[in-house]
Order: C-alpha cells, then sequence, then structure tokens
C-alpha cells in the first residue's frame, strides 16, 4: 500500500503584530486540512517579523519558552484540532538560563503531543542577518522526530548552506526535512532552487522549505518567497511558490519513493566515513 503524505507550507507576509501572525497562521492551518493536508511547516520566526535586520534589544521580548510557553500550548491545540503534524519555528528562551536564546522550531504531533525540538545551528552574522546578536548556535544535535506522518527532521535557514547536517538528519533517518527560512533577494535567490535540491538527492529524502514574502519595515530586505517542495530525485513537486504573494503550498509527497531511490543511489552504503576525518578538524 503506498505511503502518500499530503503536506503544507506557508509563505507569510509579516501583517504588523505577534497576535495577527499567529491568527493568519491558525487561518491558514485550518484551509490546509480542509484540503486534506496531515503534516505543515510555518515559516522562520512564524510570529514575528524578521527582526535581525537590525540589531535592537526590544525585540528580545519576542522570545518563550518551548514547550511551556503560550504559544506552542497554542499549537499543540491547533494540531489537535485540525489532525496535522505542525512544524512551528519561534524564539526561544532556555527554560533554566533566563537571557539564553535560540532560533527553535517545535515539533508537534497530529494529536498534539510535544514530539521536542530543534534549535538553529549555523548562525550567520552580516549585513541584515545580525542573528548572533539574538541566537546562541543550537545545542540539540539533529533529531529526527517519528510522527504520524513519518519521520520528520528540521534544518532552518542558514543552516541550509552546510551540507553535514542535512547529512547527519538523512543517516538519523529522516523521510521529510522540512526547512523554514527568511532570505531576501538579491543575496542567495540563485542558490535558492539548488541546495535544497542537492540536500534531497544526495540524502534520499523528501525537502519541504519555505521562504517569507515581502519588505518588511525593519529593512530593505525584500523576501522573495519561491518555497516549494523537492522529491528525493531532486525535482520539484508540482509549482514553486510565487516570488512575490503570500502562498499556501499543499502537495503530496510519496514516501515509497524514499526507499526506491535509496535502493538505487546507495550514497549512505557506499559512504566512507573512515577517510573523512579532516572535515571535522577545526
Amino acid at each position: 500500500m503506498a505511503r502518500t503524505v499530503r503536506a503544507a507550507l506557508l509563505q507569510a507576509e509579516w501583517t504588523g503584530d505577534k497576535e495577527s501572525m499567529i491568527e493568519k497562521h491558525e487561518k491558514y492551518a485550518r484551509e490546509a486540512a480542509k484540503q486534506g493536508a496531515k503534516v505543515m511547516c510555518f515559516q522562520e520566526l512564524f510570529y514575528g517579523p524578521y527582526f535581525c535586520q537590525v540589531q535592537d534589544p526590544q525585540y528580545f521580548s519576542y522570545t518563550e519558552h518551548i514547550p511551556d510557553g503560550p504559544t506552542t500550548k497554542r499549537m499543540q491545540e491547533l494540531a489537535k484540532e485540525t489532525g496535522m503534524v505542525l512544524i512551528v519555528p519561534m524564539y526561544e528562551e532556555d527554560e533554566h538560563a533566563q537571557g539564553i536564546y535560540y532560533n527553535t522550531a517545535a515539533v508537534i504531533d497530529a494529536d498534539g503531543t510535544y514530539l521536542g525540538k530543534y534549535r538553529k545551528t549555523h548562525i550567520p552574522q552580516v549585513k541584515g542577518f545580525w542573528e548572533k546578536f539574538y541566537f546562541r548556535p543550537g545545542n540539540t544535535g539533529y533529531p529526527v522526530f517519528d510522527t504520524a506522518v513519518g519521520k520528520v527532521g528540521v534544518y532552518i535557514c542558514y543552516d541550509r548552506h552546510f551540507p553535514e547536517g542535512a547529512r547527519a538528519l538523512g543517516l538519523n533517518g529522516a523521510e521529510m526535512v522540512f526547512i523554514p527560512s527568511a532570505t531576501s533577494r538579491g543575496l542567495s535567490e540563485y542558490l535558492w532552487r539548488i541546495e535544497q535540491v542537492s540536500h534531497a538527492v544526495a540524502n534520499g529524502y523528501y525537502v519541504g522549505t519555505i521562504n517569507r514574502v515581502g519588505i518588511e519595515p525593519l529593512g530593505d530586505n525584500d523576501f522573495y518567497g519561491q518555497s516549494y517542495f523537492a522529491d528525493p530525485r531532486g525535482q520539484f513537486v508540482g509549482d514553486v511558490g510565487d516570488a512575490h504573494e503570500e502562498e499556501l503550498i499543499v502537495r503530496d509527497l510519496d514516501l515509497d519513493k524514499v526507499t526506491e531511490v535509496r535502493q538505487l543511489w546507495q550514497f549512505y552504503r557506499d559512504r566512507r566515513p573512515d577517510a573523512y576525518d579532516d572535515l571535522v578538524r577545526p
């Protein structure tokens, strides 16, 4: 029997405040569920603006604890209501250390159970992406979550430039990897349709990747959308999202293709970890 999962991504514009942004995502999640989606990923730092365009401590106020914060609890209720697995990127304050912040995604199962979190590992610090001001590098490793729709991994934005973590997710058993992002036109747009597709090919899994849309008031970054799913052969599943407009993207993913491609291209069998020591030296 075929394992087909209907999955959803949302590329959204900033509304101007946290509550209306959460409400927008709740509305689209319900719409995705009506269309039959069983798993959905929101964009990076979903309930806020991309405040890393500036360095200002006022934006520390967007932090919450995960899973004990109000938005995680609200998303657990939404997952239970819609029957969808949710990948929810948020700005996290460490529950054990005040003032320690992470760029994090919570993973919630279709029955509302909180399964765990992934903290963004690679943190940029360049003009318009002043992320080291806001985030400590993640310390979760590369967890893969056993969800109602299959084995799900998460990688976040700048992480996608680093193939090592993408490989670790595959080695840890991921069938689907979601990569929420906030990426602006001109800086890395030419890489957008190459890198995540390459992760899918090299590791034999599906990738669902999101980028914001619109120009936000904190800076002149023009977020270019073009969210998409790529299959384990590196082919787009349906159309790529619009380059300017908000869009809900719903696609069917044939998870049997993961096994098919991994048995055809024996990249895991033919790895030579004994020859890679130099790769992990500083």
